[in-house]
């Protein structure tokens, strides 16, 4: 079935502060939105365009809400068809596509919807009625990255029974397209943010504080997902040193991410939920910026994952002190909803900066939409 959709011929929107050699195509779309906005951080969003149908509204209570593009909505009603799309023209490469989604009762009925999202036709996120207050109240961030090669990004939702599905904003963003060991991964799986932790921190990126990820991508804090354990004392590190490594193809990962960092007196462990059955791509950060280790074999431990012992790190024997450091480790066939991480001690106390989990969701499957997820940022 055909869709009738509204395109306005209006250029990408290129961000001056990207010089990468492969393009710095983005969009920043304010769904809903009737206006240009400037948010707090400079970034422009542009007013809704690009939709396939729908309609708009605003939250409830907009005051609740910190930046415009927040307050604006754009639903899918069932007049609109089962399956509505933003349709992006891009060139071929890699993407980091972000959803800003919130119900907020903007409709007066008391009921958050259940629809599917998807990205180049693959679905990514499932959103299942009732939400949890908060979300529903507050809405979430949720993230992903993503191959395109038609010259059109395609981001669809799709209706459950008569629910209207709903989105707030719209963030893509190219990127190296050899980022995440591409190389061996493929470019046939998008990977799904289940959980970006900078350790030590406070929730930091683009939307949340004026730090900068030349990605677009935001940093949870590790408290939230960090198992407690009243045995052990848990030492948050920061340091206001440069941290040689940072900003390097084709990952780009910041220079503020290794600038924090816990340790303590015992294994430091997170529970990190995931969906069974998927495969899962870990990536691990650390930098040594205790200046009381001067020299390898002074801080040595074991990444643990699932039970598994999959590395021994030294940190300062891989880089020296005041360096980044990071490995990826990619776990298979799941049969849990929780995949555990510890930093076990071997040598000294562990120390972590990030930790960053991405489901690896295979092109085009459309068949499993249980299987998506989102990300809540708040």
């Amino acid at each position: 079935m055909s869709l009738l959709f509204f395109i306005f011929s209006l250029p990408l929107l290129l961000s001056p502060s990207l010089s990468f050699s492969f393009g710095n195509a983005s969009y920043f779309i304010d769904c809903g939105g009737s206006t240009n906005t400037t948010d707090p951080f400079n970034t422009i969003w542009l007013s809704d365009r690009y939709f396939t149908g729908g309609a708009i509204s605003v939250v409830s209570e907009p005051l609740h809400f910190r930046y415009p593009q927040e307050k604006n909505l754009r639903f899918f009603p069932l007049s609109s068809g089962k399956k509505n799309c933003y349709i992006l023209p891009l060139p071929s490469g890699r993407y980091y596509f972000r959803t800003f989604t919130v119900y907020d009762n903007y409709d007066g009925k008391s009921h958050s919807p259940s629809f599917d999202a998807s990205v180049e036709g693959t679905v990514v996120f499932s959103w299942r009625s009732p939400w949890p207050e908060n979300l529903a109240r507050d809405g979430a961030y949720s993230d992903l990255f993503a191959f395109v090669k038609d010259g059109e990004a395609d981001v669809c939702f799709y209706s459950i029974a008569t629910d209207p599905p709903v989105i707030g904003s719209l963030e893509v963003r190219q990127i190296d397209p050899s980022s995440y060991d591409s190389a061996t991964i493929g470019d046939k799986f998008i990977l799904v943010n289940y959980g970006r932790l900078s350790c030590g921190s406070n929730q930091w990126g683009p939307g949340f504080s004026n730090d900068t990820d030349d990605f677009g991508r935001a940093w949870q804090s590790d408290s939230v997902l960090r198992t407690l354990n009243t045995t052990k004392i848990i030492h948050s590190l920061s340091t206001r040193e440069t941290i040689t490594g940072t900003n390097q193809p084709p990952n780009f990962f910041p220079a503020k991410l290794y600038q924090t960092a816990v340790t303590g007196n015992g294994i430091l462990e997170y529970a990190l939920s995931v969906d069974a059955k998927l495969d899962y791509v870990l990536w691990f950060h650390f930098a040594e910026i205790d200046s009381s280790v001067k020299q390898k074999a002074e801080r040595v431990f074991d990444v643990v994952v699932n039970e598994k012992n999959v590395k021994r790190v030294d940190v300062f024997e891989e880089v020296g002190s005041f360096a980044a450091y990071s490995l990826s480790y990619t776990v298979h066939n799941l049969s849990s909803t929780v995949l555990t991480v510890k930093f076990v001690p071997v040598i000294g106390a562990p120390i972590v900066s990030g930790i960053e989990n991405y489901a690896l969701i295979p092109n085009d499957l459309s068949t499993a939409p249980e299987q998506g997820t989102c990300v809540i940022l708040e």
